[in-house]
C-alpha cells in the first residue's frame, strides 16, 4: 500500500514539474491593428482632380456606422495611380498603420473588388519581399462611362500566392465598399 501511495505522489509531482516547464510558453501574439480610417487617393496620370475615397469609423464596433465619402467621379479612359493610407485615430496624434502593414508585407495583402457595371481594372503597384502583391499602391484604369462599386479589403496573414479573395484565407483587418461612377 505504501508503494502505491509513493508512486501516486511521484506521478503527481512529476506532472506538476512538467506542467510548469518554461518551454511550454505559447508563441507571442501579434495583436491586430486598430484601423479607424482608410483613405484611398487616386491621382490621374495626365493631371486633373484626384478622386479620394474614405471610410472613417471613430467608434469602431460602436453604434455609429462608418462615414463613407467619395470626392467625385472618375474620368472616362483615365489611368489613376492609387495609394492607401490607414490610420488609427483613437491615438493622438493619429497612428499611421500603413507603415506597419508595409513593414509586415509578407503578412498582408489588399484586394480590390469591382462590382456592378463599373468598367474598371486594377493592377498591384507594390509587392512583398517574395514578389507577392501587397497593394498599398496600385493602378486603376477607368474605362467607359459606368457606375458600380469598388471594395478594398485588407487581409492579415493571407495565403500567398493566391488567386484573389476566394482562396486567400487570413483575417480581414478592414474592408470598405464605395459607390463610384466613371463619367
Amino acid at each position: 500500500m505504501k508503494t502505491l501511495k509513493l508512486l501516486a505522489a511521484l506521478f503527481f509531482f512529476s506532472a506538476l514539474i512538467v506542467s510548469c516547464n518554461d518551454d511550454d510558453d505559447p508563441d507571442p501574439v501579434n495583436e491586430e491593428e486598430v484601423i479607424t480610417t482608410m483613405t484611398v487617393t487616386l491621382m490621374p496620370a495626365g493631371g486633373g482632380a484626384n478622386v479620394v475615397l474614405q471610410t472613417r469609423d471613430l467608434d469602431g464596433d460602436g453604434p455609429n456606422p462608418p462615414e463613407i465619402t467619395v470626392s467625385g467621379p472618375f474620368s472616362v479612359g483615365t489611368t489613376y495611380m492609387g495609394n492607401i493610407v490607414l490610420l488609427n485615430e483613437t491615438e493622438n496624434p493619429a497612428e499611421n498603420i500603413t507603415t506597419e502593414v508595409e513593414g509586415e508585407a509578407e503578412e498582408h495583402q489588399f484586394f480590390y473588388t469591382i462590382g456592378g457595371a463599373l468598367d474598371a481594372t486594377t493592377f498591384y503597384g507594390n509587392f512583398d519581399g517574395n514578389g507577392n502583391p501587397l497593394g498599398t499602391e496600385f493602378t486603376l484604369n477607368a474605362g467607359n462611362a459606368s457606375a458600380g462599386t469598388l471594395t478594398f479589403t485588407l487581409r492579415h496573414e493571407p495565403k500567398k500566392p493566391n488567386t484573389g479573395l476566394v482562396d486567400a484565407g487570413g483575417e480581414t483587418d478592414i474592408t470598405a465598399t464605395f459607390n463610384v461612377t466613371i463619367e
